[in-house]
């Protein structure tokens, strides 16, 4: 049996650096009933019961693709008090019925979610996408240039953190003034699908005004183009519909756009973040790729295996399942352990070790199933992008802090900041 207190090891903010022995430990039990330390996302909030995790690839693979798990677990939206009685008690229970029914397809089951993501979907045209790929190009080029004649580069702030931001806001055709409000909203937001952890009031309160304050924004942003359609994502998401007939109403919209913000922009900085690090610790591999900028690819594809941005995700029982031996009751919360999986000797020759070349990986970097990331293809560009560029003209560089400090989320894993000292910037 695993160790019931290995989940609430892997929440400790003190194992993000290395969570990779704790995954392994938890993989001698592919399917574990865990106590992860706190209240529980997605049941019934009950201290008193477990959490069971999958940890295995079999048992993660089996899992993301049955009906029988619900992505439906967020807890019911419930804004902090104001003191004002209309507000508290009139305006705010309106709006938490809203924002409950109208959750980003992320976290809804069919038929809602095939709707939104459909429609989703059909606007990631592939010349949108392809032109995002210059665009990334051009962007990272642009960041490297500004810090020409320096000897010190912060690889999440000076080109990470800003990278995907500054592509999301152009896919939405956001006024080029309005980006710097994104970086806030996106770092905020990102806490609020932390799977398992008790959010302080604090936290709790700030997440709740910036919701409203980009769902404020979103919703002028939507009028503004379904008066003045452009050639932009949100613009096809507000004035087109699918071959089925279905266009997304506002609120659907606004949660949609929130959604493509926060999960485009923070799995992408950590997937930079996380995949510079690694060639920094294989200089065998940085020197491959500065010789073969063709390598790019499957560098991205073996990161998404061995460190990937997303670690783990939240699920719920519709029903009883009977997998690995054991047997997840109904109504119970489910969590699915990607980087576990993803490590997972049964299904990786040698799964310790950085490989670009290996063939045949299905990797669960990206999730699976009805859920794979809408984003997947936007994703590899940034980091291609990003990857060849810094192995192409950062010279002599070094790392200054290994392990570098990282970012809180447990879920959302990745550097905080990733200082590299260089001779210059070619």
């Amino acid at each position: 049996m695993a160790d019931a207190t290995l989940l609430s090891q892997i929440k400790d903010f003190s194992n993000r650096a290395d969570p990779y022995p704790l995954y392994a430990r938890l993989r001698q039990t592919p399917v574990s009933c865990q106590n992860d330390g706190g209240q529980i996302d997605g049941a019934s909030g009950d201290k008193a019961r477990g959490v069971w995790v999958a940890a295995s690839h079999d048992a993660v693979m089996r899992l993301q693709n049955d009906p029988r798990l619900s992505v439906e677990t967020q807890p019911p939206t419930k804004r902090p008090s104001t003191g004002n009685p209309v507000t508290d008690y009139l305006v705010n229970p309106v709006k938490n019925r809203i924002t409950d029914s109208h959750q980003p397809f992320l976290f809804r089951d069919p038929p809602a979610h095939d709707l939104l993501r459909a429609a989703t979907v059909h606007q990631f045209t592939p010349a949108r996408v392809q032109a995002m790929r210059a665009r990334s190009e051009r962007l990272v080029s642009e960041m490297l240039d500004r810090k020409v004649g320096s000897h010190e580069i912060d690889i999440v702030a000076d080109l990470a953190y800003p990278l995907p931001v500054a592509v999301i806001c152009e896919l939405f055709g956001v006024p080029e003034g309005d980006e710097a409000n994104f970086h806030d909203w996106s770092s905020q937001l990102a806490t609020a699908v932390e799977p398992g952890v008790v959010v302080s009031e604090e936290t709790r309160i700030e997440n709740a005004r910036t919701f409203d304050a980009i769902s404020d924004y979103l919703a002028d942003l939507v009028a503004e183009k379904r008066r003045q359609p452009r050639d932009d994502l949100l613009s096809g998401l507000a004035n087109h519909a699918t071959p089925d007939g279905y266009r997304m109403g506002d609120l659907d919209l606004i949660s949609t756009a929130i959604l493509i913000l926060v999960a485009g922009h923070e799995t992408a900085v950590n997937l930079i973040g996380n995949a510079w690090l690694t060639l920094m610790r294989h200089p065998d591999e940085l020197e491959r790729l500065r010789a073969e900028p063709g390598r790019a690819p499957r560098v991205v594809e073996e990161v998404m295996r061995y460190d990937p941005p997303v670690q783990l995700v939240s699920r719920k029982t519709l029903s009883a399942i009977d997998i690995a031996g054991t047997t997840i009751p109904e109504g119970e919360a489910v969590v699915l352990m990607l980087a576990a999986g993803n490590r997972d000797p049964a299904a990786f020759p040698d799964p310790d070790r950085f490989d670009p070349d290996r063939v045949g990986t299905r990797h669960l970097g990206f999730g699976g199933g009805l859920h794979y990331c809408v984003g997947a293809p936007l994703g590899r560009f940034e980091a291609e992008a990003a990857l060849t560029a810094l192995a192409r003209r950062l010279k002599a560089p070094r790392l200054i802090e290994d392990p570098p400090p990282y970012r809180r989320p447990a879920t959302l894993r990745g550097p905080e900041r990733l200082r590299v000292e260089i001779e210059e910037v070619r």
